[in-house]
């Protein structure tokens, strides 16, 4: 009987990882502007304007998160 063992290594580059780095860094700076934007664009809307469109003032967290997620 016969048995062929194969080792195949990814080769990652330190240049691969820090790119991959900077690439999740750089998402995570553009999520956390979307869920501030959102945040404080609804904050700022009164009671009455949040009321119209059907949002209470304690759903902006959930409804900034959300946001972002999607």
């Amino acid at each position: 009987m016969a048995t062929i063992t194969a080792n195949h290594t990814a080769t990652v580059t330190l240049a691969d990882r820090a790119s991959a780095l900077m690439a999740n860094l750089n998402a995570a700076i553009a999520r956390r502007k979307l869920y501030t934007t959102t945040f404080n664009e609804l904050q700022s809307l009164s009671n009455r304007d949040l009321a119209d469109l059907g949002i209470h003032r304690s759903m902006i967290k959930s409804i900034a998160l959300d946001a972002v997620k999607n």
